[in-house]
């Protein structure tokens, strides 16, 4: 029987090496502006007037509160001495809606970003 040897004559490796190499600057700033505006929004707000009427009328059942458009009349009763109602008054609640421009200062803020990018210079590079 015959027999084979092998020998390794030659054996290569590798070995790798990593470097870091800054190839630049970057610079990034934030910056925040503010501007002055004037804002002019409507207000609403509501007003009541009220008006007290004069009725003096005998009524068989007390009448409710009710509504005519914008107005409430709430009525105003009085027992007299033969037991019977007398409507003496009706006060008018109305409402009214009045509308007003008021200017406002307001500060609205905006961003801006500046990026500065610079290659490194040639000095420092470093060769090993």
């Amino acid at each position: 029987m015959e027999q084979t040897h092998r020998i390794a004559v030659i054996q290569e490796q590798v070995q790798v090496n990593k470097k870091v190499i800054e190839t630049g600057v970057v610079t990034i700033a934030k910056r925040v502006h503010e501007d002055k505006q004037i804002v002019d929004l409507p207000v609403v707000r509501e007003e009541i007037t009220v008006e007290r009427v004069a009725i003096n009328q005998y009524v068989e059942t007390s009448p409710s509160v009710r509504y005519e458009g914008e107005t409430m009349i709430i009525p105003v009763l009085q027992e007299v001495f033969v037991k019977r109602l007398l409507l003496v008054e009706e006060v008018h609640v109305i409402r009214h809606r009045v509308q007003t421009s008021e200017p406002q200062e307001v500060i609205l803020r905006k961003e801006e970003v500046v990026i500065d990018r610079r290659p490194v210079t040639a000095d420092l590079h470093e060769t090993s």
